[in-house]
């Protein structure tokens, strides 16, 4: 038998088990397993032993693995002489509040019709648990009908990666002899914007701080104070607006050390995508992009740093009127990295460049909120091009190689730990309304999603 007729069969497979597919996937969501609130941790349990069971039943060696939080879900598949890969999904889910902008119970999931076609509805739809089975069942289909897979698998199903995967690289530091493979596939990102498949091959990173500076002991009267003593709102936001300059750069020293300009071979890949920075601010109510001044879009969301004010506090913001200079004054802001630069060393910066704003009587302290480098795939592993052109066959269109604007910590912990490049492939869309009310995933995404697994698996083995 042929390759492609072996992958035909497992294909037809998937087509016909639909309806099965997809009442398994309604089961798995229906198990409310919220993992940043302590009251679902039986939940969260459950659905781990959920996924366990299933792997079991697939022929997986599986088991359900204790953390200090939720649990992970490890399983092997028989080992052969292949260069294996490791899957990676998470099963927890964000909670659901507000609940009353609902149109449905959240755990009780259901396929709906919509105007863009039918949609299955219910927390974890997208992210990530319909996207997670979408390997599952191809893994299903190609043990149904040839009773072994391509390629040897690992995979990897975390229970708190909503609630910051604080058990993670723990995790992965002691096992990392057991989970070390040739390649990680990730399955937690999208399509394209315009339903391109995609594979994102560089995430920008993140550094986050919150920042309080402190004056006189109490508010002071304006009329009594003012242009005497210092105004912490004052001094807080004359050191944030001196940042970033005129053309949209930001000022701190070295800050652009490690960042790399695109390839001729990327930057034509992004300009084919034909990205309008217009037309995507317009589903925000905006029109007129901002930033670095002659960078393209693509390249401002994807491959520039930027350094953003995410929000400021201070003095009295009630009702009325009140005429004060505050005590005290509070900003968080936060840093996209891209390239090789270091969290660290732009957290020292930042902080080096406050206290010089500071007048000698007043005070400022610092709170740090994580802190993660930029990730940037090697391409040039055949891995990526036989994925790409098994994705391009599945949706008719040529697959994308693609940035990512946020930060997927992740796969900087498999490289970092693991030593090893991931593939973060996903079928979501961008009205997936994911950590949102009324959560869905496309059934062709669920469908096609499927049939693309089966057909990477096959590229790979």
């Amino acid at each position: 038998m042929t390759d492609q007729s072996r992958l035909g069969e497992v294909l037809a497979t998937l087509d016909e088990g639909l309806p099965d597919a997809l009442d398994r996937l309604m089961e798995f969501l229906r198990i409310p397993s919220v993992s940043t609130d302590p009251a679902y941790a039986a939940e969260v349990r459950r659905a781990a032993d959920w996924l366990c069971a299933e792997l079991v039943s697939l022929g997986f060696q599986a088991s359900v693995r204790d953390t200090p939080g939720h649990p992970m879900v490890v399983a092997h598949s028989p080992k052969g002489d292949r260069r294996p890969a490791l899957f990676y999904g998470h099963y927890d889910v964000q909670p659901v509040d507000p609940l009353d902008l609902w149109q449905r119970p959240p755990f009780e999931p259901q396929v709906e019709d919509t105007p863009q076609g039918k949609v299955i509805r219910g927390r974890g739809a997208s992210d990530d648990k319909g996207q997670l089975m979408t390997f599952v069942e191809a893994v299903r289909a190609w043990k149904a009908v040839h009773g072994a897979l391509p390629t040897d698998l690992v995979l990897l199903f975390e229970g708190e990666e909503e609630s910051g995967s604080p058990s993670l690289r723990p995790f992965l530091r002691e096992n990392a002899d057991e989970l070390r493979a040739g390649i990680a596939l990730i399955c937690d990102t999208g399509l394209y914007a315009d339903g391109r498949p995609a594979i994102t091959t560089q995430l920008r990173g993140l550094c986050g701080e919150e920042i309080v500076i402190r004056a006189a002991d109490r508010d002071l009267h304006s009329g009594s104070f003012g242009g005497l003593a210092a105004n912490p709102l004052q001094i807080l936001v004359n050191a944030l607006a001196t940042i970033k300059d005129a053309s949209g750069r930001v000022t701190l020293p070295g800050f652009y050390d490690g960042v790399e300009d695109l390839s001729p071979e990327l930057r034509a890949d992004w300009d084919a995508l034909g990205f309008d920075p217009a037309g995507f601010l317009s589903h925000v109510g905006l029109k007129h992009p901002v930033g670095e001044t002659g960078r393209t879009g693509l390249e401002m969301v994807w491959n520039r740093p930027t350094f953003e004010i995410n929000g400021i506090t201070g003095g009295y913001t009630g009702e009325g009127f009140k005429t004060v200079l505050p005590a005290e004054a509070r900003a968080k802001v936060s840093f996209r990295l891209t390239g090789t630069q270091d969290p660290a060393r732009i957290r020292a910066a930042f902080r080096a460049h406050v206290r010089a704003a500071l007048p000698a009587d007043c005070t400022v302290e610092f709170h740090d909120h994580g802190a993660s480098p930029a990730s940037r795939m090697d391409v040039a592993d055949p891995a990526f091009a036989a994925a790409k052109a098994a994705l391009s066959q599945e949706w008719g269109r040529e697959a994308a190689y693609i940035g990512a604007g946020g930060s997927i910590p992740i796969a900087g912990d498999f490289k970092e730990i693991l030593g090893m490049d991931s593939m973060l492939i996903g079928f979501a869309r961008d009205d997936d309304r994911i950590h949102s009310p009324n959560e869905k995933y496309d059934l062709a995404s669920f469908a096609k999603g499927a049939r693309s697994w089966a057909r990477i698996l096959a590229a790979l083995g």
